[in-house]
């Protein structure tokens, strides 16, 4: 079946499945994983403006070399309009393809700046922050965004109009409140309601892990495309999967186990290039954790692994868990 491109503007956009940005998981060797696999698209993982003004050295790396990885987007998140604006310009000269606007993050070090979520009580104020980085890029530029700070404020229709009437290409919204965290269950009916508002695509996000969920995603919400964030852990082929289940019909096939195998070994020396041995091997935890997942000595694994500080230990105990051959014991 032949599926036109997404525009976001003058971007055509090859794909309608989307890898979210997310802090602590989307650096350059996930992106660079994900898009091995065949996803249209990935963004940097949420950046703080302020931090990026200052040229802060991981802030800078969070980013990464946009021109190397393109297409890819940055997400930005912040306050002020000025700052905003200003690290919006640095990250198009770093080669961004599109700026995307973070109005969805709930976490409360980031909402206790009047940053991500929290900014969707304040919608004069979101208005001015998007007119002031729309006014600095000639990129497109994007806004992320939940259903509402609770179910007592579900105003993202309205802001959604309002961000595309200030000049916003592109609206991803997660179908949850503020308020509801990552708990209950993402509702991608009430996405239908931001869809009928605007004019721009409209990108559905939330619980969808499996490629039947990304189809009942665009069917109940009309969206134009689906955004994969959690269902990506451990699963670095599964954005892809779902662009292929979405565009036959047909499931295409997990990797076996011996090919996961070695996409966890590149991925886990790609981490250890990249951030240097000792913080690579810290970091790389929370990525063999889930890759774990589902397979015979998992937690096992996962104790034995989070106290083994030796990479080469590491990988070894990553080929006898995927080979079936481990007394997981003896590994720690």
């Amino acid at each position: 079946m032949t599926r036109p491109a997404l525009r976001i503007g003058p971007l055509a956009i090859a794909g309608n499945v989307f890898l979210a940005p997310m802090t602590g998981v989307t650096d350059r060797p996930f992106r660079r994983l994900v898009r091995r696999f065949g996803c249209a698209m990935v963004y940097s993982e949420m950046i703080a403006s302020q931090q990026m003004i200052r040229a802060h050295k991981e802030t800078l790396r969070m980013s990464g070399d946009c021109a190397d990885e393109a297409p890819m987007g940055v997400q930005l998140a912040g306050c002020d309009p000025a700052v905003m604006a200003e690290a919006a310009r640095m990250n198009e000269e770093r080669g961004a393809v599109l700026i995307d606007i973070n109005m969805g993050c709930p976490v409360k070090k980031v909402v206790n700046t009047m940053a991500g979520s929290a900014l969707m009580r304040d919608e004069d104020h979101a208005v001015r922050i998007i007119d002031a980085v729309v006014k600095a890029v000639k990129v497109p530029v994007t806004l992320k965004m939940r259903m509402g700070w609770d179910h007592d404020s579900l105003n993202s229709p309205r802001l959604a109009k309002r961000s595309e009437d200030a000049g916003v290409q592109l609206i991803t919204v997660h179908g949850r409140t503020r308020q509801m965290l990552y708990n209950g269950t993402a509702d991608w009916a009430f996405i239908r309601k931001v869809k009928d508002a605007v004019n721009v695509p409209v990108v559905g996000n939330g619980d969808v892990t499996e490629p039947e969920h990304a189809s009942a995603l665009l069917r109940l919400s009309g969206a134009d495309g689906v955004m994969i964030g959690r269902g990506a852990f451990g699963k670095p082929w599964l954005p892809a999967q779902i662009q292929t289940y979405l565009d036959s019909g047909a499931g295409a096939a997990a990797p076996s186990l011996a090919e996961r195998r070695d996409i966890l070994l590149d991925h886990y020396e790609s981490l250890l290039v990249y951030y240097g041995r000792d913080q690579g091997v810290r970091i790389a935890r929370k990525h063999l954790a889930w890759s774990a997942h589902g397979i015979a000595g998992a937690n096992l694994f996962r104790a034995a692994v989070n106290t083994e500080s030796d990479p080469e230990k590491v990988k070894a105990m990553i080929a006898r868990l995927f080979d079936g051959d481990i007394p997981l014991q003896e590994a720690a």
